[in-house]
């Protein structure tokens, strides 16, 4: 598929290209036969339009594609455990955050338990995808009278026995980098002769850039960046060298991971013909995002663009006065576009303005298809299961009962409407008499003053309310049981199933 090349083969694509459709037109002009080519992407979502724009034709032998992440969990090199599951990793940082806190109980408060081992379980993380290890941190010289990084270090130091013990039970991105590091060995004496190609991938995790950097060298192997600027200057190139100032650029990552292979971008040639969509703008973008302290070549660069006009006639600026009005004013956008019979589309990391957006889009019956997917926790079964899980081992509050019996999936089959009806009176009665903390006993009380279809009902909730408010401790095993067991019960009502739950 390649020519022989004495330098690594990366090759780039241009800010606003199709990145799918581009990567799918240069393989085929190179190949007719890619059934032994293999390409790895960056995402399932890139994977899933690689697959589209094949699919769209004509008929061909297709490559093997993969993504990057799958490497930690591949199966097939000898020698290496299976990575531990990440929430056995993260109940064993709490124990040992735990145990920390009540050893300093000044540290940190015992309610910041699980947010700090959520904290140092995303640190090693990056760390062991880094190849950084724990005592690089404790031997760093810092200055600090105020004693906060000594109280870091004890935290880092709960992290050192896990990657004292990595080769007998890694963390997914450990093993992900010992998989890399094994292919590298590999490669080192047997290089593949079939094509190995990294697609749309920036290089911003340390074993994913190991990785690109391997396949780059290979005698069959090439690297494609997405969106990297041929605009910048030498001065800009100079700017991104500093780790600490530019972090933030979106082409940071790019030139690091170039200036590793010992290249500029003026060298990566483009993966395909097709030039951007709309190079002018590309240019103007390119001279409004310059790290500092490069930005003044406005004065110099500014006026060669030339008329602003035609680049920007597509463009408004919309400023906002909260994030609620963004929403709206996005959402309206998008409902104008669809009315117009126009394809529209909202790119941002924001995840919580686009469920904002589509919730404004909801009042109108617009379905926005989210590319990104819904969370299981923000689902309606997700929902459900997270009022259980508060309430479990919880004394009962007549705010969550509520939130549980209004919830959709709460007696669900079967007989919904006789149970809004009760959950209706109940809650009449309980804001006119309390009790602020309702019982299997007080529900039972409640019961006997209403009709006997009633009685039935407030024995099936007071049942469920005895097992949900239940103490003890256990195997987590368990507990987890218990949680979906007495969830089913509250979805499928007294006679009903919990198919509805799932």
């Amino acid at each position: 598929m390649f020519d022989p090349s004495g330098t690594p083969r990366v090759f780039a694509l241009p800010p606003g290209a199709a990145f799918a459709d581009q990567l799918v037109a240069g393989l085929c002009a190179r190949s007719d036969d890619l059934s032994t080519t293999t390409v790895f992407v960056n995402a399932a979502r890139m994977r899933r339009q690689v697959r589209a724009a094949f699919d769209a034709g004509p008929a061909r032998l297709l490559p093997r594609v993969r993504l990057v992440s799958d490497l930690g969990l591949e199966a097939a090199i000898a020698g290496l455990p299976p990575p531990v599951p990440p929430l056995r990793r993260r109940l064993e940082l709490s124990q040992a955050v735990r145990k920390l806190i009540e050893s300093a109980p000044g540290i940190a408060p015992p309610s910041a338990l699980f947010a700090l081992s959520d904290s140092l379980a995303r640190l090693m993380d990056e760390m062991q995808g880094e190849g950084v290890s724990p005592d690089v941190l404790h031997d760093l010289d810092v200055t600090d009278q105020s004693g906060h990084w000594q109280t870091t270090l004890s935290f880092l130091r709960l992290l050192t026995p896990y990657f004292d013990a990595s080769a007998d039970a890694p963390d997914a991105e450990a093993r992900q980098r010992q998989v890399t590091e094994r292919l590298i060995a590999e490669w080192s004496a047997t290089p593949p002769e079939n094509p190995v190609i990294v697609a749309g991938s920036t290089g911003s995790r340390g074993a994913t850039a190991l990785f690109m950097e391997a396949v780059a060298r290979l005698p069959q192997g090439a690297v494609i960046l997405p969106g990297l600027d041929p605009h910048l200057t030498p001065a800009a190139l100079e700017a991104l060298a500093d780790p600490d100032a530019a972090q933030d650029h979106p082409q940071f990552r790019l030139v690091r991971f170039l200036d590793r292979l010992g290249l500029t971008p003026a060298e990566v040639p483009p993966w395909q013909d097709a030039a951007a969509p709309d190079p002018a703008r590309n240019r103007l973008i390119s001279l409004a995002l310059r790290p500092a302290p490069v930005t003044s070549q406005w004065r110099r660069e500014g006026p060669e663009l030339g008329d602003l006009v035609p680049v920007t006639t597509r463009m408004t600026l919309v400023e906002a006065d909260s994030p609620r009005a963004e929403a709206e004013v996005i959402a309206l956008r998008l409902r104008s576009a669809l009315e117009d019979g126009l394809t529209a589309a909202l790119i941002t990391p924001d995840r919580t303005l686009t469920r904002q957006v589509a919730a404004a889009l909801d009042r109108w019956q617009v379905r926005p298809d989210d590319s990104a997917g819904v969370p299981l926790n923000l689902s309606a079964p997700g929902r459900l299961l997270r009022h259980v899980a508060e309430a479990l081992g919880q004394q009962m509050t007549a705010e969550r009962l509520l939130a549980i019996l209004k919830h959709p999936l709460t007696h669900a089959g079967d007989g919904r409407g006789e149970h809004l009806l009760h959950t209706r009176e109940l809650e009449l009665h309980i804001r006119r008499h309390g009790p602020p903390y309702p019982t299997a006993e007080t529900l039972s009380k409640w019961a006997a003053a209403r009709r006997p279809e009633a009685a039935n009902w407030a024995a099936w909730l007071g049942a469920i309310l005895r097992d949900m408010t239940a103490t003890g401790a256990g195997p987590l095993g368990d507990h987890v049981a218990r949680h979906v067991e007495i969830t089913e019960r509250l979805s499928s009502g007294p006679e009903g199933t919990p198919d509805d739950l799932w």
